[in-house]
């Protein structure tokens, strides 16, 4: 218990600390020590967890006067984001961001001071999965810590137009790691709203840091998206207050799905769910986040916010499989994963195109989770892992290479291995993790596959296939651009600071480590917590024939690579002057043409915008999902009846 409380509060009182400190040395030992105070406690509580309850779910926190003053001093917390909101909403005329954040606010309040909520049995608990989440919010989340110190000195000296805000920044992705801690520990259903909305705010914070009409609109989509499934939120809490007597998750999932009343909760929490995890009809807050700093980008996509969303839905599948809140998360994670997919080919911007993929993964992890059966269910917890080291690495690595270069453009990433060959090597583990064997996504991806086989669910699996598919292309496409060999190739002279190495190599290193020791994730951890999910004796998802498949495309993996090393330092290979239809000028790269004015040769993927364009899918795909949600709300709100 006081490795979790320790935790939730030390990023608070870190972010307390860096409000205060004006100098960036003193800052950069700060964010180190603490970076590797959160990532040593958190290894600690897993360990501890593990030798002293041998994986058994454990509660801790029963009512008692402390926990009331804590419940008052987090409803006064609430108020006072409530205000913050009401103000920067009126500031910037965005009004009905203050109208949904009043409304929320309002209903939780009347609900505490009526004393509507009934007293919980616990509000704290701890299982395999709340572990995983706390190990990947604790290294990822620290790791990205660690990179901004240096990317952000960078990221001011190329953008001198930008009020230099650091004593803001760093506090608030502490912010973030703390309140991400406090959700995935609770199970008091309030307790959880409490750390949801600190999570919405501090991502509209961080989204709008540097002040631009851009920022600051892109800022507040995001911030009336998240509020209003916070909204739901607090409906539901609501509604298993006083109709269900159901105070925590816990509970609220060991409650019979076979009675439709017990479904509206359900459903309202998955759609605040898709909300946080940026599925359609919400998905265009994400992509606007891409405006802010690059270590913004990497905690919301890899460790904090968007795996807030999924994570919640992982805890609601085993209520979710045969009914229409499942339907609902299945078909819209299916759907968005195909249509995010398609999108992700017809940009050429990293970022937007690691936000597309990102959204994409995530439609497939709530897929998984909106099936609701133990198969789906194994990949959506592997996928989630594997997504937050990989992506995390891709985005520092793109933004690492922006201020390098001042592009993070693919087709400016064009022999990137040559010319930064380091940075290269980071990108193709990245990219090879998202979508190659025997990395754990792809091992992931056919999970799921196989799993909507058996039960028959033709559109998912025909949702998956053509989804993969366009993923490879997408996939391929960059992949190609980084290996390009360009003869004569200039060296990149600006180089990352060593805080961002070590966070690259660190997460290259646990994407290598994660795919290694997946078979022993896969039966000592993840099986074990689906039995504790679905409330059945064992669940076996491995076969002895796909660890054996497994383990030789692990050997290829690393015997291939060495075989072509031993051959290629053999052979001898002299660059040679093409013709260029022009005049060579000695590099490959330039000629002179007949008008002997200089040409830059330069080739250039097929981006297929107009075939899967945001001008000719989004509106439409928007127009489907949305339709979708109504549906399945409705048929959920009917066959209970109402909602009261």
């Amino acid at each position: 218990m006081e490795f979790i409380s320790f935790l939730i509060l030390f990023p608070f009182i870190a972010a307390a600390v860096l409000v205060f400190t004006k100098n960036n040395n003193l800052r950069k030992g700060i964010v180190y020590t603490c970076s590797g105070i959160v990532i040593t406690a958190a290894l600690v509580f897993a360990v501890s967890y593990f030798v002293g309850s041998g994986g058994a779910p454990v509660k801790y926190l029963g009512e008692s006067g402390v926990i009331h003053i804590i419940d008052y001093m987090m409803l006064a917390a609430e108020l006072f984001l409530t205000v913050l909101i009401v103000v920067l909403s009126f500031k910037y005329k965005k009004y009905h961001a203050a109208l949904l954040s009043v409304a929320g606010t309002v209903v939780m309040a009347w609900l505490e001071l009526t004393g509507g909520a009934a007293s919980a049995a616990n509000h704290i608990y701890c299982d395999k999965l709340t572990v995983v989440m706390c190990l990947i919010i604790a290294v990822v989340g620290s790791l990205i810590c660690i990179y901004a110190v240096g990317y952000m000195t960078d990221y001011h000296k190329h953008h001198t137009e930008f009020k230099d805000r650091r004593t803001f920044f760093f506090p608030m992705l502490f912010v973030f790691l703390g309140a991400m801690f406090g959700l995935v520990t609770s199970s008091n259903l309030i307790w959880i709203y409490f750390f949801w909305e600190i999570t919405s705010v501090s991502s509209f914070l961080l989204i709008g840091y540097t002040r631009t009409e851009e920022a600051v609109n892109n800022s507040f989509r995001a911030l009336w998206m998240n509020l209003l499934g916070g909204l739901g939120f607090a409906m539901a809490i609501v509604y298993c207050a006083l109709k269900l007597d159901v105070t925590t998750l816990q509970e609220l999932v060991s409650t019979s799905p076979q009675g439709a009343a017990v479904l509206i909760p359900v459903i309202l929490l998955a759609f605040a769910a898709l909300t946080k995890s940026a599925q359609l009809p919400f998905s265009k807050w994400l992509l606007g986040a891409m405006v802010a700093p690059t270590p913004t980008s990497a905690l919301l996509h890899s460790a904090t916010m968007v795996k807030a969303g999924v994570y919640l839905l992982l805890r609601l599948s085993p209520m979710l499989g045969g009914n229409h809140a499942g339907l609902m998360v299945s078909l819209i994670g299916g759907f968005t994963f195909l249509v995010a997919s398609m999108l992700a080919i017809t940009v050429s911007d990293g970022k937007k195109v690691l936000a597309y993929s990102t959204i994409s993964n995530l439609g497939l992890i709530t897929a998984c989770a909106g099936v609701g059966t133990e198969e789906t269910v194994w990949a959506g917890v592997l996928l989630l892992m594997f997504h937050a080291v990989s992506k995390s690495m891709m985005f520092q690595a793109v933004g690492a290479i922006e201020n390098a270069t001042g592009s993070r453009d693919i087709e400016d990433m064009h022999g990137l291995i040559m010319s930064m060959p380091m940075m290269g090597f980071i990108m193709v583990i990245g990219i090879a993790g998202m979508f190659l064997a025997p990395f754990g996504m792809l091992i992931s991806k056919w999970a799921a596959l196989k799993a909507f086989v058996d039960a028959g669910n033709t559109v998912l699996i025909l949702f998956i296939a053509f989804g993969s598919a366009t993923t490879m292309l997408y996939w391929t496409k960059w992949l190609a651009k980084i290996l390009a060999c360009k003869a004569l190739s200039h060296k990149v002279e600006k180089k990352p600071s060593v805080g961002q190495w070590f966070s690259m190599f660190g997460h290259g290193f646990l994407m290598i480590l994660l795919c290694v020791l997946l078979p022993i994730i896969s039966v000592q951890l993840v099986e074990p917590l689906l039995a504790q999910l679905f409330n059945v004796e064992s669940v076996s998802v491995l076969t002895p024939e796909d660890l054996v498949i497994m383990v030789i495309m692990l050997i290829m993996v690393f015997l291939i690579p060495l075989v072509a090393r031993f051959i290629l330092r053999r052979m001898k290979a002299t660059p040679n002057i093409e013709y260029m239809s022009g005049i060579n000028e000695g590099d490959n790269r330039h000629f002179r043409d007949s008008f002997e004015q200089s040409k830059n040769m330069y080739l250039s993927n097929w981006y297929m915008v107009d075939y899967f364009g945001e001008k000719k899918i989004w509106n439409i795909s928007v127009a489907i999902s949305v339709g979708v949600t109504i549906v399945c709300m409705g048929m959920v709100l009917t066959m209970s009846g109402g909602v009261f």
